[in-house]
């Protein structure tokens, strides 16, 4: 039993920091001496931001787990309760007679007027109520354009400032052992993970802090080499892969930034490289940025009049889509590997982004919707600001004419077809450039048996130049 275990414990909520390192609402409760209740919620009452995916939920619940066995290894537990979180908080405030509530914050509009609620609620009553960034680098308001006093709306010049103002790799460390009460509140059972139907190949992922720290370690010990170039193309392991475990907080930006910063220092990777990858943390950083500050953006495009665009009701195209069916082998490739592994290559993201809205003028929030449920590192910031970026309609975002084409991107990108292959193996006898167009393939090999187009994989939905024409038209119309 803890010295302290006669004081009145504080409660660390935890919400999307599943971790214990570099956790500074924990920290903050460690200083205060007092036993800690770890406490996790979930939200059930109506005013909640968006539910997570199905199979980010199943990465959380994984996390859950894993974070419960580490406080259990330092003495303490996961508590883990359903409901409005105001009403549980207060509920277990009192079963266990707490001081007040520490946790980390959250940015989506409905999470920071709940907790405004909350922290008004709590401190009214007398308790303590602090909260603490836990997610990134840089307050959503901190940064600011000294043109205007305001938010950025362009990348390059916010990640300019960032930079010049200090990238702040001051960190704690996860603590070896947790003061407990003397009683636990009563807690619900862990959800079980549960994997979406298809999504056969998760087991390839990690989640939890540890998976956290070992993907970090494996990025910049051996596939961080010619990340500005490598990191374009799908069949190299050259991307961190760490994005998931941001989601969950598994880990800090903080943490990230300082073993980048200590590996360039060391001479272990390149300047380049590591600033590169620092950017692509900087683009989440933006991202976050431009939904604070423009809180309709998760179903309103930023750019206004593109709320007139004529998009296309087209429900058969949309699920083709979805299902890697378009005829498109890079594409096709994207949408089953997002299917199967909670996860799509950047790269790839964009192409895949871009045929939907632009080949078959279907509404970007349809794509977003689908990669919400999909993606194992599905972002309330990112995901909506990439595919904004992606149809045109966001900040600093693609022009509208710029409309990747699949056939050339495919042989320029996964030359070789190896990423291709592997999640259209039906296409295993093509090779260069036919791979990407099955349909130019010479008809004595589509003859044979080996490929028919239409029954083991799709002719193409739509031609490719027709599309392109009328996309260019319907964009210009604005």
């Amino acid at each position: 039993m803890s010295s302290s275990s006669s004081v009145s414990p504080i409660l660390v909520w935890f919400r999307q920091d599943l971790r214990l390192d570099d956790n500074p609402a924990l920290e903050a409760a460690l200083q205060l001496g007092a036993p800690i209740v770890a406490l996790f919620i979930e939200d059930s009452s109506s005013a909640c931001a968006r539910a997570p995916g199905a199979v980010s939920r199943w990465w959380r619940d994984q996390s859950l787990a894993k974070l419960d066995a580490d406080l259990r290894a330092r003495g303490s537990q996961l508590i883990f309760k359903t409901g409005d979180p105001a009403e549980v908080l207060s509920r277990v405030i009192d079963e266990v007679c707490a001081r007040g509530v520490y946790w980390s914050r959250q940015y989506e509009a409905q999470d920071v007027a709940r907790d405004t609620a909350i922290k008004e609620t709590l401190k009214q009553r007398g308790l303590l109520a602090e909260s603490y960034n836990a997610s990134l680098l840089f307050e959503p308001w901190e940064i600011t354009a000294k043109s205007t006093g305001g938010p950025f709306k362009v990348f390059t010049p916010y990640w300019r400032a960032c930079r010049a103002r200090g990238l702040d790799s001051h960190l704690w460390s996860a603590p070896r052992a947790l003061p407990a009460p003397e009683t636990q509140p009563e807690s619900e059972a862990l959800p079980q993970a549960s994997a979406p139907q298809g999504a056969d190949l998760l087991g390839a992922w990690n989640p939890g802090e540890a998976g956290a720290r070992t993907a970090l370690d494996l990025f910049l010990t051996q596939n961080i080499r010619g990340y500005d170039e490598r990191r374009n193309f799908p069949a190299e392991p050259a991307t961190s892969r760490l994005s998931p475990h941001l989601r969950w907080g598994e880990i800090s930006p903080r943490r990230i930034v300082a073993a980048t910063f200590e590996a360039q220092a060391s001479g272990a990777i390149q300047t380049s490289d590591g600033d590169k990858f620092l950017a692509e943390i900087g683009w989440r950083e933006f991202a976050y940025q431009l939904m604070f500050h423009n809180p309709q953006i998760q179903d309103t495009c930023l750019v206004e009049k593109f709320e007139a665009f004529p998009w296309r009701q087209a429900p058969d195209d949309l699920e083709a889509w979805k299902n890697g069916q378009t005829g498109y082998p890079i594409v096709d490739a994207g949408m089953r590997e997002l299917r199967r592994t909670g996860f799509m290559h950047n790269r790839v993201r964009m192409i895949t982004a871009s045929f939907l809205i632009k080949h078959l003028l279907i509404d970007w929030r349809e794509g977003e919707k689908w990669f919400w449920q999909c993606l194992a590192d599905a972002d309330p910031a990112n995901n909506t600001a990439s595919w904004q970026w992606v149809a045109g309609c966001g900040a600093d975002a693609a022009p509208y004419f710029r409309i990747f084409n699949p056939i050339l991107q495919g042989p320029k990108f996964d030359k070789a077809g190896v990423y291709t292959k592997t999640y259209c193996p039906e296409l295993e006898p093509l090779s260069g450039k036919t791979l990407f167009a099955p349909w130019t393939a010479k008809s004595d090999m589509l003859d044979s048996g080996q490929i028919t187009l239409g029954k083991s994989y799709p002719n193409p939905m739509v031609n490719h130049e027709a599309a392109r024409a009328r996309a260019l038209d319907s964009f210009k119309s604005l």
